[in-house]
């Protein structure tokens, strides 16, 4: 059994405006909108089957969001200095902030914050990502990046292409889109808060969903809750480290 990623999930006061300032951001577009939440991927990319090799960014409501800990955090890309001032530039107009997350005074990165308070990177140009398109990656912050490996390559189905005890890369089936790279931050605040950010899985249409919780129990993830009433159709889990994620129900 093999899962997919379908999105990484926000935690949002306000879904829709914080969708589109996303889909404004990095040039994505807004490919679903109901009272549940607003999903912003690029639409052109799905598959006949309703399939896609990226994960989409969704917003739901949560007006507790802001208590929540960040422990995923999106990188975009620069194809040049200027490119990257101009970026940088671009997004403050837009109503970013810049924010401060400990980074050196010398980080080549510039770390903002968008309209909600939730922060990213606008990297530096770096040969790695020159392929890829405004997202140059979805970082995961670990106290033990080697420990969250096994539980990630089953929920997402990536495949590793960097094995390193502080530094795990996993690059999506067709190798070619932005990578999720788990970082070891020792220093990383340590609590049993909420994700503002989590992922969201599924398995294949023609495959079961309390198979694939089961071979998630097995190699380490936990059940978590979150809230959730009962009657949902996800299962709410945590891994090594309580990175939530859920489990949808199978998907084609």
């Amino acid at each position: 059994m093999t899962l997919r990623i379908e999105s990484f999930t926000f935690d949002a006061a306000d879904p829709l405006t914080l969708a589109t300032w996303w889909s404004e951001a990095i040039g994505w577009l807004i490919c679903y909108e109901s009272d549940d939440g607003v999903e912003v991927n690029l639409c052109e990319r799905i598959d006949e089957d309703g399939s896609h090799p990226y994960p989409e960014l969704s917003f739901v409501g949560d007006g507790d969001h802001a208590e929540g800990q960040e422990r995923i955090h999106l990188d975009l890309n620069s194809f040049s200095t200027t490119d990257q001032e101009a970026t940088v530039d671009r997004l403050l107009a837009m109503g970013a902030t810049r924010a401060d997350v400990g980074q050196a005074a010398d980080a080549p990165f510039v770390v903002l914050a968008d309209p909600e308070g939730n922060h990213f990177c606008v990297l530096d140009p770096r040969p790695e990502y020159a392929h890829l398109g405004s997202v140059a990656g979805y970082t995961v912050a670990a106290h033990d990046a080697a420990a969250l490996r096994d539980v990630w390559v089953a929920a997402t189905g990536w495949a590793v292409t960097r094995d390193d005890a502080d530094h795990v890369v996993l690059a999506p089936p067709d190798g070619t889109g932005a990578p999720i790279e788990i970082i070891t931050r020792p220093t990383m605040p340590a609590d049993d808060r909420k994700d503002r950010i989590h992922l969201d899985v599924a398995p294949g249409q023609d495959d079961d969903q309390a198979d694939a919780v089961e071979a998630l129990l097995a190699i380490g993830a936990r059940r978590a809750d979150v809230g959730q009433t009962g009657d949902e159709t996800w299962v709410v889990l945590a891994g090594p480290e309580g990175n939530e994620f859920c489990v949808l129900s199978p998907r084609p």
